[in-house]
This record gives structure tokens, C-alpha cells and sequence, in this order.
């Protein structure tokens, strides 16, 4: 087994700073997952807006979206508006195909004044014909099991069963320590995954990791020797793993695929308007329609 350690780059997304930890240049993927974005704690100034982002486009992926503290609205071109709140997941499925799409926003609502949420992307098999959709998630499983709290947001995990829809194999859990203590993680052994720090430390086999870094464990199939970890009190944890997915994983600004020359098509045809996204009536709103910058040419090499 490999251990690696990744640190996150900060990012504005729609007015507010998170902590990005995937994709970076060395890691691109988690399994399926393929984004990682932290908006920390964060309070906003009265008078501020909040979170407003801009009608937007994604293909050949479902944005996962695990909220902490707070509430945001979505709203997307199926005709779609949930409000998502604290313990809650929202899954909204783009479909697979240089055909299929979707597009939406995302706000925070009026006198809403605090934030905390892990946003994520899973690429979608692309062998697969998927159509776009939106899920949404009021319960999930949650339990307390030798001092840990859980919380399982998809897949399946210690005997539980989250319903969320997968397309291919991943796990999410949730897990907050209410001691100091050694723990282990139930591995899968065609996983690869991923443990970020959401507060506090733990170390892996000895390394510290502290609030915004990633352990990526990676090659679990021919894991050798012991995995020792230790979380402090208070420490809350984020644990993805899945199951890398046959075809290359291809991403730019807010779209998937497996060659660079989809890419290309996908751009063209959100700055085009096609109907493959949909669209949605954006008046008497703050909110604009955001363009997709072109795909640079190191791509195409």
C-alpha cells in the first residue's frame, strides 16, 4: 500500500474561499471521485450575499453534496429547487454522453449567515447510458460504534447501507471522534482511498495530518504491513474510497470526460447555448450565466 500525503489550494467558489484537495497534479482521482472541495466554517458579514453561484454546466459526473452547517439552495435546468440543510446530501447526476448535461445554481438564502459543507464530484462510468437527474437526501445511516460517531453518505460501510444512488462502487462516511484513540477503516481491497481532515489531526502510521490535508491510501490490494491510525478528540474526519474506473478520468473547469476532445465539444456547446444543458430563467436574481474558458492546448497534445 502506498500512503500519500496532499495539502489543499484555496479557491473563491462563488464568493466564498474553500480548501480544493482534488484534483491536483499528482493525484487526479479517488477512485471515481474526482473533486474535493471544503468551504470551512465560515460566518458571513451582515449584508454579505453568502454563496451565489452562477448558472453553470456539468457532463459525465454527479456533483455530491455533503452539508455541515447552514443551507443552500439548488436549482437546476430539470426544474429542480431543494433547499439542502446540516445532515443532508444532495446528488444531482449529469448523464454520460457528448449528448446529455445539465446546468445549476447554487445561493444561500436570505438571513442564512454561516456555511460548512464538502462538495464533490464522482465521474461517471462512461460506458454506461446515464441520464441527467436530482436526488436528494433528508436521512442518512448514522451511528455510534467504539467512540466514534458515524454518518454514511453513500455505499456501504460496517454492516450499514446508505440508499444514495452509485453507479459505480465508492463509500463516504462521515466520522467524528469523541476521544483520543486508535482506530482502523473497513477496507475494500480493489479500493483506493482518501481521508480528509475536516478539524483536528490524525496520524497515518505516524505522519500528522491536520484540518484541510488529504491521506490518499492507494495499491490496497497488495497492502503489506500495518496501518496505525490515531485521531485526537474532536477530530472530524471525511472517508471516500471506490473503485477506479476502467477509462481515463478527463476534467476542466466544470466538466468530465474521457478524451480532451469531448472536453472541446462540451465547452462549445454550453457557450453555444445547445439544449444539452438546459437552461434556467435567471430573472430578478444576482446570478449570471457563467462562460466556459476554452480548453487550453496542452490538452490536445
Amino acid at each position: 500500500m502506498s500512503i500519500d500525503k496532499f495539502e489543499a489550494k484555496t479557491k473563491d467558489v462563488g464568493g466564498i474561499p474553500v480548501a480544493r484537495l482534488l484534483p491536483q497534479p499528482k493525484r487526479r482521482t479517488i477512485g471515481a471521485w474526482c473533486f474535493l472541495d471544503h468551504a470551512d466554517p465560515s460566518e458571513f458579514d451582515e449584508g454579505s450575499l453568502g454563496l451565489q453561484v452562477g448558472l453553470h454546466p456539468h457532463c459525465n459526473l454527479q456533483t455530491f453534496t455533503w452539508m455541515l452547517e447552514g443551507e443552500v439552495w439548488h436549482q437546476d435546468s430539470l426544474g429542480y429547487r431543494q433547499l439542502i440543510k446540516p445532515r443532508q446530501v444532495n446528488l444531482m447526476t449529469a448523464g454520460t454522453g457528448n449528448q446529455r448535461g445539465i446546468s445549476h445554481t447554487e445561493q444561500t438564502p436570505e438571513g442564512v449567515h454561516d456555511l460548512h459543507a464538502v462538495q464533490l464530484w464522482i465521474a461517471l462510468p462512461m460506458n454506461k447510458e446515464i441520464e441527467p437527474n436530482f436526488e436528494h437526501y433528508p436521512e442518512l445511516p448514522e451511528w455510534t460504534e467504539n467512540g466514534i460517531d458515524y454518518i454514511l453518505t453513500t455505499g456501504s460501510y460496517l454492516g450499514h447501507k446508505a440508499p444514495t444512488t452509485q453507479f459505480s462502487e465508492l463509500v463516504g462516511v462521515d466520522m467524528q471522534f469523541k476521544q483520543a484513540q486508535a482506530f482502523s477503516i473497513e477496507k475494500q481491497p480493489h479500493f483506493e482511498y482518501g481521508i480528509l481532515v475536516l478539524k483536528g489531526e490524525f496520524t497515518v502510521n505516524g505522519i500528522k495530518y491536520c484540518a484541510d490535508e488529504l491521506a490518499v491510501l492507494s495499491d490496497c490490494a497488495n497492502a503489506t504491513g500495518e496501518l496505525d491510525l490515531f485521531a485526537t478528540e474532536g477530530t472530524h474526519l471525511m472517508l471516500l474510497g471506490g473503485e477506479p474506473l476502467p477509462h481515463p478520468t478527463v476534467i476542466w473547469w466544470n466538466f468530465v470526460a474521457d478524451t480532451a476532445e469531448n472536453l472541446v465539444k462540451a465547452v462549445e456547446d454550453w457557450n453555444n447555448g445547445h439544449a444539452r444543458f438546459g437552461d434556467i430563467n435567471l430573472d430578478g436574481t444576482v446570478l449570471t450565466r457563467l462562460r466556459a474558458p476554452e480548453v487550453p492546448g496542452k490538452f490536445l497534445k
